[in-house]
């Protein structure tokens, strides 16, 4: 007992002297510690100060070529004067129902301009859930016949418009609300047959999505718009109902991919606390499974949207134009307006950003 107790005290003192030392060395490695952390403070209020004033000839720089030194007013004279000195935006004004309405006809325009308003109203109400999901749906229920019926025309008066004549950012909206709304299902479909044990389903889910996720969106626009009519009979469908459902087919395979993140991340205990209820397949997926998914992939949905909002700009190149292609319409054929295409960009830029920004944040 004697030799265990001498034992544990030279232990002791050994572990003592051990914690001395650390704590002597702590001692002295606090001094380099606040000279780094002094370091660090001053080279970060140096960088607050300097970056500012380094940046501060360049931010007055464009707000002067953007807003003091900028023509307003659709002057082809002043434009032309200010070149180089301040942005021309008349040409805005000059072309503004040319880049937002493409070439729909000019005295119809009306009709394009209440489909954009009420199209962007109920898409930024969905997006901040302002109506409860039925209310939401029976009203796109109700506006997309109205807007088609609107747009085309033929009924009640109204001068038919051909579907190749709509243009600018109603027919970006039509093309990527529409083309997602139809996506969405086929891809809640493609990602329940992609987890299925039915090997035939799952083999052929996994080879849509991956075959469309290697084609490129230019590619596969080509195909509907130029190949597809050689195999259908007669006319066939027109070129806006082809790209259309081109569009929805291709993001279904990208929206597959999100909603299976969004299924995996769903505990399987929930699935199998529904079938212990007597849910069968369906029920469990439509009440209980699919519910949490799409609830926990919602920002890579919204932001599928946004993608697929921008990539519509890719239709110009199968002869539908809409609001990129517009603007290349509305400037290409006008000698005396089309040195101000920067500012023209600039201008669709920000309707774009518009639109991503503010459906992003509205739906945080």
């Amino acid at each position: 007992m004697r030799a265990d107790h001498l034992g544990h005290l030279r232990t002791a003192q050994r572990r003592g002297c051990w914690l001395d030392e650390c704590a002597e060395h702590a001692r002295q490695q606090g001094g380099f510690v606040n000279i780094n952390l002094l370091l660090h403070r001053f080279f970060n209020g140096f960088l607050w100060l300097a970056l500012p004033l380094l940046l501060a000839p360049v931010a007055w720089a464009l707000v002067d070529w953007a807003v003091f030194s900028a023509v307003f007013r659709p002057d082809l004279q002043a434009c032309q004067q200010a070149a180089g000195k301040g942005a021309c935006w008349g040409v805005v004004a000059e072309k503004w129902r040319v880049i937002l309405f493409g070439r729909y006809p000019l005295e119809e325009q009306w009709r394009a301009g209440i489909v954009l308003l009420l199209w962007s109203v109920l898409l930024f109400a969905t997006a901040a859930r302002l109506f409860k999901s039925k209310t939401a749906f029976s009203l796109w229920a109700l506006l997309l016949p109205a807007s088609a019926v609107l747009l085309h025309g033929g009924v009640a008066a109204l001068p038919t418009v051909p579907t190749n004549l709509w243009g600018g950012l109603p027919l970006t909206l039509i093309l990527s609300t529409v083309g997602f709304a139809l996506a969405l299902p086929l891809a809640v479909l493609l990602a329940l047959g992609r987890q299925s044990a039915f090997a035939p389903l799952r083999r052929f889910c996994i080879t849509y999505i991956e075959l469309l996720r290697a084609l490129p969106l230019v590619t596969v626009l080509f195909l509907a718009a130029f190949v597809l009519p050689l195999w259908l009979p007669g006319e066939g469908l027109d070129l806006f109902t082809r790209v259309l459902f081109t569009i929805a087919l291709f993001s279904a395979a990208y929206l597959a991919e999100v909603l299976r993140g969004g299924l995996q991340a769903v505990p399987a205990g929930q699935g199998q606390a529904a079938k212990a209820l007597g849910l069968n397949r369906v029920q469990r997926n439509v009440h209980v499974v699919l519910p949490q998914a799409i609830r926990a992939c919602l920002p890579s949905l919204i932001n599928s949207f946004v993608t697929l909002f921008k990539e519509c700009s890719l239709v110009t190149i199968v002869a539908l134009f809409e609001l990129t292609g517009a603007l290349s319409l509305a400037l290409a054929g006008d000698v005396q307006w089309r040195s101000f295409y920067l500012e023209g960009y600039l201008f669709i830029g920000l309707v774009y950003w518009a639109y991503c920004f503010g459906l992003s944040k509205t739906v945080k």
